[in-house]
């Protein structure tokens, strides 16, 4: 009886494990609609006031982020004030610039340079947590840098604002990852997000006013599905980290880049070279390694590279999974 027990336990784990690793799919696949959205826009609404509308639209995830118990307020409740504002602080950063990386930059290029985040995580990681980063990690943030150069080619190629805000973003994701990290169990998912949504929210909101401008009736479309497919892909990426560990939900996110390269093609005529290419597999690799030298050390992972756009995403996908459910 304990056999059969013992069982069907682990049968009802797996079954478990594969519905959140598919949920996760999907929760990156609509990340990449949202995504997609942006570039829709072509840039004929400024930066800020995307960030901005798409914050008022990401408030819609808050009810389902919510835990038993959490009350409205909670969503500005902290443990570590410091730390809150900092994430509230790069929460801003990265909408801002994901937006104006995927303004101005083919998507596959715009997420080639976000899926940077594990490297830069892994730098951080020794610098304030003090973490033993040995020789694997190292090279895998050596290989993503190789990648990154063999993609921009500086002084072969015009570099763009958009390069540098794409580097920014995933640069402040990793920011982001390590304040969860400080803050470990103390901190209520509710708040983690609550601090990115109104970063994004506040510092958007006052940079657009001297350019605001109101959107048209197909502008607005577009700045929806922008915001409530971000909220959308949050909660589901949450539902997969309940299913599923960390360390399986993380992965999928590279998916994101065959729907960047399928929209490229289909909607916005991007082209990707050889060399790109090349780059682009190295960055995906160089991820992938981090991921798997960091569950081999048990090290809590994000659910999500930064590339995150929606100020709803921006400081939340990668949270989401390893953040308890309070």
């Amino acid at each position: 009886m304990t056999s059969i027990t013992a069982d069907s336990n682990s049968m009802a784990a797996s079954h478990s494990t594969l519905r959140g690793v598919l949920v996760a799919f999907a929760s990156y696949a609509v990340f990449a609609f949202s995504d997609a959205s942006i570039k829709i826009l072509h840039g004929t609404l400024p930066s800020y006031e995307v960030a901005f509308i798409g914050s008022l639209f990401g408030f819609a995830a808050i009810p389902f982020l919510k835990a038993r118990g959490d009350g409205w307020l909670d969503v500005v409740r902290t443990t570590n004030r410091p730390l809150w504002m900092l994430r509230f602080a790069s929460g801003a950063i990265s909408a801002i610039c994901s937006i104006v990386a995927f303004t101005k930059l083919p998507m596959a290029e715009a997420f080639a340079l976000l899926f940077l985040l594990p490297s830069f995580v892994t730098i951080l990681s020794v610098v304030f947590l003090k973490e033993d980063v040995r020789w694997q990690r190292w090279t895998a943030v050596f290989l993503g840098f190789v990648g990154v150069l063999i993609v921009l080619r500086p002084g072969f190629r015009e570099l763009s604002a958009g390069h540098v805000c794409a580097a920014i973003g995933g640069l402040s994701g990793a920011v982001s990852i390590v304040i969860n990290r400080a803050l470990g169990s103390k901190e209520k998912r509710v708040s983690l997000y609550g601090a990115a949504l109104f970063g994004a929210l506040i510092v958007s909101g006052l940079l657009m006013l001297p350019e605001m401008m109101w959107p048209t009736a197909w502008q607005w479309i577009f700045l929806a599905s922008y915001g409530l497919l971000g909220a959308v892909g949050t909660v589901l990426l949450m539902n997969a980290a309940h299913l599923a560990p960390a360390n399986l939900v993380a992965p999928p996110q590279y998916s994101q880049m065959i729907w960047a390269i399928g929209f490229g093609y289909l909607l916005f005529n991007d082209d990707i070279d050889l060399p790109m290419a090349l780059g682009i597999v190295l960055i995906i690799f160089s991820g992938l390694l981090t991921l798997a030298r960091e569950r081999k050390r048990g090290t809590p992972l994000p659910a999500a590279v930064l590339a995150a756009n929606t100020p709803a995403l921006a400081t939340t996908r990668e949270s989401q999974a390893n953040t308890p459910n309070r």
